[in-house]
């Protein structure tokens, strides 16, 4: 294969060692002559998301796997040197005006043939407090000290998603069970409650995957199909033994208004000649939302409870908490009572021991259009308030949940905190006057379990990192080492850590 075919199957863009920002190509002549490692921790440093006050570890795993592994040996390891050099060579001259670029780090790397890092991680799924760390990162050969932080970049951009997409699934846990342990007196339906949405309001399909397999770390509910593969890739699942995430045959607007407007016949149709059996959802408010509540749903009560299934109604425009649990300022009865209320009002149910009703089996109620975990809280309390259990409703969360975010919503940085020189060692940290939060930790960090809480030490040096260890419980797990993934973690266990931390 020659030079040139090689250039044209692998654009410029691919090579793992320009997937960094610009700088980083500068860093590895600016740090102190002498330099043998540089060690660097992953840390959530603070909120900007009301209500949570720690970060879910996820995403590390499959990182390791895509890109220090695979990605790294297909488009790095695995391709001639001198057609790299080439590559990595016209780029910089041509962008950064570099006469004379140096390649020699590029040739020890691939002489080498895997990537000389060591990184440890608390244990996927852990809950960890803000500005603790959950990763460090630090080179296991000294002539590769410049590795570790030229790394960030990608890192960075992969994990930070991953983490603050289970994050906030696992608050839409924790909010789902308030209200189930409060009204229904169980939680049984709570991993079916929060259905991902997000697919189609994601940048890309890899981003949309990512955060989509984060949300199966706390339910199974999904219409994200991309994640149960690439939780079955690299996390151990099984749709054949799992239950990894599940969905329900629905309707959208196309189909509503592809059978005209009498919504009566489209809804008989349904429910009796395409699905007389098992769950359906059905998008009701394609014309008039009110109407098909009025006058649609109770023309069909008896078909409806002859099936051996549920007909769930799905809004999907206007407030959701006004449509769900009712707005006394509405023009009508039925928009004052709100949906829920008033699919009671046709179908009953039973009022369980705690007092509070649950709807019939055969009917269900499902909005997703919008909704936040202020809302769904909301929502659940405007219920409870009216003496409705929380079952009574599904929440599909779309991208207004997981797309409206930053790496900045849990504060996510990378930080050089220690380094080994040919002199010794230094304890580095980086604390801003102007600015706090952005104060990393200093010295070789230890993460460890006292009393129940998660806690760290830094300042340490690698004889006192030696020390501490050793009367403690740490929680940092080597998870990749020269080239090779180690302590793998499956979904499975993943979703009991989370669970672990919401009691």
């Amino acid at each position: 294969m020659n030079t040139q075919t090689t250039i044209n199957q692998y654009p410029a863009n691919t090579l793992p060692l320009l997937l960094c920002d610009y700088y980083k190509l500068s860093h590895r002549a600016q740090y102190p002559k002498g330099t043998e490692v540089v060690y660097s921790t992953w840390t959530p440093r603070k909120s900007l998301m009301p209500g949570i006050n720690g970060a879910v570890a996820f995403g590390f795993q499959s990182f390791i796997q895509e890109t220090l592994v695979e990605y790294f040996n297909r488009e790095f390891f695995q391709r001639d040197i001198n057609e790299i050099t080439a590559e990595y060579t016209r780029i910089v001259k041509h962008t950064l005006f570099v006469e004379n670029v140096d390649v020699s780090h590029l040739e020890a790397l691939h002489k080498l043939g895997y990537l000389p890092i060591r990184m440890k991680a608390v244990p996927e799924g852990t809950l960890v407090p803000l500005n603790t760390p959950m990763l460090t990162l630090e080179n296991t050969k000294p002539e590769f000290f410049w590795l570790t932080n030229f790394l960030e970049t990608m890192m960075s951009s992969e994990l930070w998603q991953s983490s603050t997409s289970a994050t906030i699934s696992r608050d839409y846990k924790r909010i789902l069970t308030k209200f189930a342990m409060e009204t229904n007196g169980n939680a049984d339906h709570v991993p079916f409650q929060a259905h991902d949405f997000s697919f189609r309001g994601m940048v890309g399909i890899d981003g949309a995957t990512k955060s989509g397999a984060a949300h199966l770390t706390s339910f199974v509910g999904t219409d994200t199909i991309p994640a149960i593969s690439f939780l079955e890739r690299h996390y151990g699942a099984n749709v054949e033994k799992e239950l990894v995430g599940t969905s329900i045959p629905a309707t959208e607007h196309s189909v509503m208004c592809a059978h005209g407007h009498d919504e009566r016949e489209s809804f008989r149709k349904l429910i009796q000649e395409i699905y007389p059996a098992g769950f359906v959802s059905i998008v009701s408010d394609t014309w008039d939302f009110w109407n098909v509540i009025e006058n649609v749903i109770p023309s069909l009560k008896e078909e409806i409870l002859a099936r051996d299934g549920k007909v769930v109604i799905r809004p999907d425009s206007g407030n959701p908490v006004k449509i769900i649990v009712g707005d006394e300022n509405g023009a009508t009865e039925l928009e004052r009572k709100g949906l829920v209320e008033a699919l009671w009002d046709i179908f009953g149910g039973e009022v369980n021991e705690l007092g509070y009703k649950v709807l019939d089996p055969h009917i269900g109620a499902i909005y997703g259009d919008s909704i936040t975990r202020e809302r769904a809280e909301q929502i659940l309390q405007g219920l409870k308030d009216k003496g409705f259990a929380a079952s009574n409703i599904v929440f599909g969360v779309g991208s207004f949940s997981f797309q409206f975010t930053t790496r900045d919503s849990l504060g996510f940085a990378m930080k050089a905190t220690w380094t080994l020189r040919s002199d010794g060692e230094f304890m580095i940290f980086k604390a801003p006057k102007t600015d706090a939060s952005k104060n990393s930790q200093r010295g070789r960090v230890v993460v460890f379990e006292e009393d129940g809480e998660i806690k760290f030490r830094d300042g340490l040096t690698l004889e006192t990192e030696a020390e501490f260890v050793q009367t403690v419980t740490p929680l940092f797990q080597t998870i990749f080492e020269d080239g090779q993934v180690q302590n793998l973690t499956t979904l499975n266990e993943v979703r009991e850590r989370v669970t672990a931390s919401l009691a």
